[in-house]
């Protein structure tokens, strides 16, 4: 029975971490090599901010449903 809700946090873990990642802007691309601005610093805000930590959050649950799934 653990390994089912193990499997399953998992799983849920990885769709959300998929989509995270998959949402999160990708500033930049080519620009500093045709001689745009790539040396800023930038903050992150509002939703971006919240995707970002949802990412990390749903990462650190994924990789502890792996751990204690091999461990249980």
């Amino acid at each position: 029975m653990n390994d089912l809700i193990f499997q399953i946090v998992q799983i849920v873990a990885a769709v959300v971490l998929i989509a995270t990642i998959l949402l999160q802007q990708r500033g930049g691309g080519l620009s500093p090599v045709f001689g745009g601005e790539g040396g800023f610093y930038r903050t992150r805000r509002g939703i971006e901010k919240t995707i970002f930590i949802t990412s990390i959050i749903s990462a650190a649950i994924f990789f502890l449903a792996a751990i204690l799934n091999l461990v249980f």
